[in-house]
């Protein structure tokens, strides 16, 4: 057993306990990845896929549902991939930079994408 996990972040219960790769508190139940709170409380902003995978700049995300693009008749399709992207503090939650093949440079949120 692993006697240095640090303390809840939220309730700072020093009971904590691993459950395969989260760190859970017992007295409020929160659940967390210890890198990403190391990350978070260094002031790094961590951006997360649809399905909970974090993000870093050049990766190559897969968009999850159909979305609509003002002046264009047609959309952008789910499944369409898009390479390279480069995270942002956009405004309204688009937090991905990124260049769609057929429809240029734009700005997605991190919900309605998921890592390739």
């Amino acid at each position: 057993m692993i006697e240095n996990l640090p303390p809840c972040p939220k309730c700072s219960c020093e009971y904590t306990y691993e459950m395969n790769a989260l760190v859970v508190c017992p007295e409020c139940g929160h659940e967390w990845v210890p890198a990403e709170a190391a990350a978070e409380a260094a002031g790094e902003r961590v951006v997360k896929d649809a399905v909970g995978n974090v993000l870093q700049d050049g990766d190559s995300v897969v968009v999850v549902k159909a979305l609509k693009v003002k002046g264009s008749p047609s959309g952008i399709k789910a499944g369409t991939k898009v390479r390279n992207i480069r995270l942002v503090d956009g405004v309204d939650g688009h937090d991905i930079d990124c260049k769609v093949d057929g429809f240029g440079a734009m700005q997605l949120k991190s919900g309605v994408v998921k890592k390739a």
